[in-house]
Order: structure tokens, then C-alpha cells, then sequence
């Protein structure tokens, strides 16, 4: 998969290798397919035939995000292509995700002794988010020091012990939407990436998109942000525009981005993060080639987390996250990539930590920790008894290693039998 942006010729500089075009090579006076940009003379030749092009940032300079374009509606056609493409590239997609594994993590503290450490990173992180928001609105310049510490301490609590930053995340998802998406969906990145073995620092570059995925939507109307029920075909069109309107935000920030590889990780995620692999995504319809690896994943992270959290504008309150997950294991190898979409489960498990999960004995808790080889016999924290009455002490259960036939009957709601597990825990 070519590594590559679509660009307006304003974008062109000398130091970028065009990879594409807007027309067939056939039609234009260049010889190859592929121009090494030496000199202004070419842009000049190049914008005489063409008004976009798409750039390869693996082979030479990437063109400054404001002048990216990220338009155009995926058609039928394109998506019936990709579909096919997708069943038939499996191989070259799951080397590409194996790629990726550098490191393989061990947890280095329980979860115990990590959760408060845990619930400070969030807090913190999630100050700087709401700080990042109120400045936006006031006008002031975009500035991403506000959260890369916190960005920087919430990965670290990740790598000891993943399940703590995971479990106040789902707490956290009965708070504030705006803020407990992007935390959660930031959270849920790095999660994945350590799952993935990446290096520290491109976990958090995975970790700072997820947190900016939804950045634009601070620059559309309140009212529409707000609005309860179904959105107008009209309505989508606006909502769609967050996505430019976030690469814009991004990269309007000089002092933070200098476009680096890494910092054009995080632009590629926060542009491709509604993407589909059959093609059916938005703004541009890419299909799973074109879709860098990290707006792969955040695609699939994004719909996680979207589908378990509430969402005003559907109406309705969150999905157990086992119903998630056996809806992206549905997906995979239409919407998503199939092999990042199990690793995904693999990461969560099929019943994740902070959920509420019934037993087959009666007694309901809360899962604390997925066990890596048994993802159906999590670590539980029993709440109520068999007749639905609270322990007078919680214990936990390690579904693995009990004696007797105890498993998980299912999964339950958030707020499951009257449960309040923020008063419960934070």
C-alpha cells in the first residue's frame, strides 16, 4: 500500500514524489508514473493538467495538511471493487499488520496498585483535553502541549497494566460525551498498540490521534451536535465536514507539527478514521489499501467506542460492549481489515474490563482483567449475590481458575440492576 496523500497543486513542492494523478498518465506529456519533484518549473508544468494529485510521503516531503483534499462520496461501484480486493489481498494485509510488533509487553504492575495512578493519568488528560476545547472556541491557537503530558502519562500507566486505564474508561463513559469519547478512544488506541507490540513512541502517536479524532466537530453547530434523533441527509453532509475541518485544526498548528513521519501518522489517522475497507467510508471512499495502518485501527477503535458509549444524536444509551464486539466480529473483512479486527478482540476480550457481566450462578460483577488464553473467563469482581443484593465486600473471581462449572451466563447494561459504578469506584 502506497503511503500517500491527495493534494491540491498548491500543496506541490520541490522534494515530493507524485505517485498519482487526477487522469490516466496516458493523457499527460509525463513519461513515467511517478514524478520526483526537482524544480518550481514542474509544478508549473504539472498544474497545466491537472487540478489534484496524490503524493507519496514514503518517497519524498509531504504537502502541508491545509492543502490536502478530503472530498468525494464513495460510490456503489467503488465499494463492490473493494469488497473483492479485500478477500483477495488477506495475505499482503496481515503481513503488514505483523510488521508492526517490536516489543512484547509484561505487565509490570497489578491492577491494584495501578488504578489510582490510572484514574490520576485520565484526570489529567482529560483536563488538558477540556483545556485544548475551551481555547478553540475562544479563538486562541491550537495548542497539543496541552495534552502531550497527559498523553505521556496514560501510556505509561498502559504498558504496566493496560486493564486499569481501561476500567476507568468504561466508569467514565457515563460522564460528559465529549470527553469521555475522546479519552476513551485515545485510551483504547494505546491499548491496542501495546497489544500490536509497537515502540513506546509510536503508542503514543496511536494514542494522540485517538484523542484528536473528533477535534473538528468542535468547529459545527452546537445545535447539531446536540440534536436528538436522526440526522437529515442535509445534517450528515455537515457532520461529515468534521474530518477536513480537523486536519485543517491540525494542521494550522506549526510549533507542534512539523511534519514528521510521525506527526503525518496522526494527520492520516485523524483524515482516514471513517474510512471503510470495502470502500463505503467517508470523506473520499478509500478502500483498505489506501488506508494507512493507523487509520485502520482507529477506525475500528472509534466505532468501539462510539457504539459503547451514549450517543445524543441516535437517542439512545450505550451497547454492552460484548454486543459490540460480536458486531465488529461481524465486520471484519467487509468494513475492517478481519486480522486487526480479531486482534482487536484479543485485546479487549469478549467481555472487557469495566463491563458488567452476569454469571451462571446468579451473581453479577464487573470485570477487572481479561485472562490472554481464556477470553471467556475473565477476572470478576463480584457486587451482588445470586438474589441481586450487594456484598457487604467485593472479591474477586478469576473465572480461569475456579473450581466448578462458573462462567459468564452475559453481558448486562452499564447501569444493570441499579448498579452505579461511578459512585461504586471513582
Amino acid at each position: 500500500m502506497k503511503n500517500e496523500v491527495k493534494t491540491s497543486i498548491d500543496g506541490l513542492d520541490v522534494g515530493m514524489y507524485i505517485s498519482r494523478l487526477d487522469r490516466p498518465w496516458i493523457k499527460t506529456p509525463f513519461a513515467l508514473e511517478g514524478i520526483k519533484i526537482t524544480s518550481r518549473d514542474e509544478i508549473t508544468r504539472v498544474r497545466k493538467y491537472c487540478n489534484y494529485v496524490y503524493v507519496d510521503v514514503e518517497q519524498g516531503a509531504s504537502p502541508d495538511a491545509r492543502y490536502w483534499i478530503l472530498t468525494g462520496v464513495p460510490s456503489t461501484a467503488n465499494q463492490g471493487r473493494a469488497q473483492s480486493r479485500v478477500r483477495t489481498s488477506r495475505s499482503g494485509e496481515k503481513q503488514e499488520y505483523r510488521a508492526l510488533r517490536k516489543i512484547t509487553y509484561r505487565e509490570s504492575e497489578t491492577f491494584k496498585s495501578e488504578i489510582k495512578t490510572a484514574s490520576k493519568a485520565s484526570h489529567k488528560l482529560t483536563k488538558g483535553y477540556k483545556k485544548l476545547l475551551r481555547d478553540l472556541e475562544a479563538g486562541r491557537n491550537l495548542d497539543l502541549n496541552t495534552v502531550e503530558t497527559g498523553i505521556s502519562y496514560m501510556v505509561e500507566s498502559v504498558l504496566r497494566n493496560p486493564s486499569a486505564m481501561m476500567w476507568i474508561v468504561q466508569l467514565e463513559k457515563l460522564d460528559e460525551y465529549t470527553y469521555s469519547r475522546a479519552l476513551g478512544t485515545s485510551v483504547w488506541c494505546a491499548t491496542f498498540g501495546r497489544h500490536l507490540g509497537l515502540e513506546k513512541d509510536a503508542i503514543r502517536q496511536l494514542a494522540m490521534g485517538g484523542l484528536l479524532l473528533d477535534l473538528g466537530k468542535s468547529r459545527l453547530p452546537v445545535e447539531l451536535l446536540k440534536k436528538k434523533g436522526k440526522l437529515t441527509e442535509d445534517e450528515l453532509k455537515i457532520m461529515y465536514q468534521h474530518v477536513d475541518l480537523g486536519v485543517k485544526l491540525l494542521a494550522s498548528e506549526k510549533d507542534t507539527l512539523k511534519m514528521k513521519k510521525l506527526d503525518m501518522v496522526v494527520l492520516q489517522m485523524v483524515a482516514t478514521h471513517h474510512e471503510r475497507a470495502d470502500g463505503s467510508g467517508y470523506p473520499q471512499g478509500l478502500n483498505i489499501q489506501n488506508i494507512p495502518m493507523f487509520g485502520r485501527i482507529a477506525g475500528i477503535v472509534d466505532s468501539y467506542d462510539a457504539m459503547t458509549s451514549v450517543r445524543p444524536f441516535l437517542n439512545a444509551g450505550p451497547r454492552t460492549p460484548h454486543e459490540v464486539i460480536a458486531e465488529l466480529y461481524d465486520l471484519r473483512g467487509s468494513k475492517f481489515q478481519a486480522e486487526l479486527v480479531e486482534q482487536f478482540i484479543q485485546t479487549v476480550g469478549l467481555y472487557p474490563t469495566g463491563s458488567l457481566v452476569e454469571l451462571n450462578t446468579g451473581e453479577v460483577g464487573a470485570v477487572v482483567a481479561i485472562n490472554g488464553l481464556h477470553r471467556l473467563q475473565p477476572t470478576v469482581m463480584l457486587l451482588l449475590d445470586e438474589h441481586k443484593e450487594p456484598y457487604a465486600e467485593f472479591r474477586h473471581l478469576n473465572l480461569s481458575t475456579v473450581e466448578g462449572d462458573v462462567r459468564v451466563e452475559k453481558g448486562l447494561s452499564p447501569n444493570a440492576y441499579g448498579i452505579n459504578m461511578t459512585e461504586l469506584f471513582l
